[in-house]
C-alpha cells in the first residue's frame, strides 16, 4: 500500500484516476505521431502513383530478405513487450526485468541491421547526395526513392532509440522494485509507444521492400 501511494501523483485522488489521464496522454502523443507518419506515408503515395516504374526500380535495390528478417524480429519484440506488461500486471518484477531487456535486445538487433543497410548504400553510392551514382534506369526517381526511403526508416530509427531508453528506465525501476500489481502505469505506456513503432514499421516494409 505504500509502494502505491508513493506512485501516486499529488495531482491525483487514486491511481486509477492517474492511469486513466496518462494513458488518454499517451494515446493524444500517438495521434500526433500518426499525423506526422502519415504525412509521409502521403507523399510517398503521390510521388509512388506517378513514377511506379522508378519506384519498383528502386527497391529492387534493397535486400528484402534482410527487410523480412528485420519485420520478423520487430514482431518478436512486439511479443515480448506485451508479455513485459503481463508481467507487470501480475507483479512479478524479475520476469518483466528479462522481458524488458529480451525487448531491447530484438530492438538493438533491428537498428544493427539498419545500420548495416545503411553503410551498405554508403559504400554503393546509392545515397542521395553528392556522392550518389547510379546507372541504371529512371536515375532521377530511384535517388527520389531511396531519399524517401532514407527519410521514413531514419525517423522510424530515431522513435526506436527513444523507445530503447524508455525501456532502459523501466528496467532500472522494475529492479528497484517500483512496480507492483496496483500501480504498472509506466510499463502500458511505453508498451503502447512500442507497439505504435513496430506498426509504423509494418506499413514501410511492403512500401519500402515490396514495391511490384
Amino acid at each position: 500500500m505504500t509502494k502505491s501511494r508513493s506512485a501516486l501523483a499529488h495531482h491525483f485522488d487514486n491511481l486509477g484516476q492517474q492511469y486513466e489521464a496518462s494513458t488518454l496522454g499517451m494515446w493524444a502523443f500517438l495521434l500526433t505521431e500518426i499525423m506526422f507518419f502519415g504525412g509521409l506515408f502521403l507523399g510517398y503515395a503521390v510521388y509512388r502513383s506517378a513514377y511506379l516504374e522508378g519506384f519498383i526500380e528502386g527497391s529492387h535495390h534493397l535486400d528484402a530478405i534482410l527487410g523480412t528478417l528485420m519485420t520478423a524480429i520487430l514482431i518478436g519484440s512486439s511479443l515480448t513487450m506485451a508479455l513485459s506488461v503481463h508481467a507487470a500486471q501480475v507483479g512479478h518484477n524479475k520476469l518483466l526485468v528479462r522481458f524488458l531487456l529480451l525487448t531491447m535486445f530484438l530492438g538493438v538487433a533491428f537498428l544493427s541491421i539498419k545500420g548495416y543497410e545503411y553503410w551498405h548504400k554508403y559504400h554503393t553510392h546509392m545515397v542521395p547526395g553528392f556522392t550518389f551514382h547510379y546507372d541504371g534506369p529512371h536515375p532521377e526517381i530511384v535517388r527520389l526513392f531511396l531519399s524517401l526511403y532514407f527519410i521514413m526508416t531514419s525517423m522510424h530509427a530515431l522513435h526506436m532509440i527513444i523507445g530503447l531508453g524508455l525501456q532502459a528506465v523501466l528496467v532500472m525501476m522494475a529492479w528497484r522494485g517500483r512496480f507492483s500489481s496496483e500501480y504498472h502505469t509506466p510499463v502500458e505506456i511505453v508498451g503502447l509507444y512500442w507497439h505504435f513503432v513496430d506498426i509504423v514499421w509494418i506499413f514501410l516494409y511492403p512500401l519500402l521492400y515490396l514495391v511490384g
